[in-house]
């Protein structure tokens, strides 16, 4: 049950990503496009997530799904502030 929800995982947040794009493309707000890259970078973050616990059991991923949850935040971050300034 578990490798099912992880993967999961991995589908919602890329699906988020997804539809934040058509938005963006549709409307053509940038904030959108700031929060497609972040869920893209939270569906990475989802699938190493799965790597780490499902496939490669004796390699410890940890450091690595954490750098990715932090890029993609930082991301929308940086997103959030440059678009509050206008």
């Amino acid at each position: 049950m578990g490798p099912a929800v992880y993967l999961l995982g991995v589908l919602v947040t890329l699906s988020c990503g997804v539809l934040l794009t058509r938005a963006y493309r549709n409307v053509g707000k940038r904030l959108l496009l700031w929060s497609a890259v972040c869920f893209y970078g939270l569906a990475l973050s989802n699938l190493i997530v799965f790597l780490d616990l499902v496939v490669f059991r004796d390699v410890d991923l940890y450091r690595w799904r954490l750098v990715s949850a932090a890029i993609a935040m930082l991301i929308l971050l940086y997103g959030l502030i440059w678009e509050g300034d206008k």
